[in-house]
């Protein structure tokens, strides 16, 4: 199930600055953090579905390589995203 447009507007603005900057790498890495939080609930209530499972590695993979680019370009901004995020790294 796909993020509501109210969730997802709110995440931008809150990591984006405004709603059409959707092309940031913190917006991105904050609107696959929310789809990987969905993914891991749906996955705990049913653990054999497979391509859900497949989905939720594929978006892990993907947020971690924005979250690598971010960190090579400015550790500050990287650091930032990490610490409103609560991801481990």
């Amino acid at each position: 199930m796909p993020l509501a447009p109210e969730k997802k507007k709110e995440i931008i603005k809150k990591f984006g600055g405004k709603v059409e900057n959707t092309g940031s790498p913190e917006v991105q890495a904050a609107l696959l953090t929310e789809r990987i939080e969905q993914l891991t609930r749906h996955l705990k209530a049913n653990p054999k579905d497979l391509a859900t499972e497949r989905s939720l590695i594929l978006m892990v993979s993907r947020r971690k390589k924005l979250l690598n680019y971010l960190k090579e370009v400015d550790i500050e901004r990287y650091r930032k995203v990490v610490k409103d995020l609560e991801i481990r790294k």
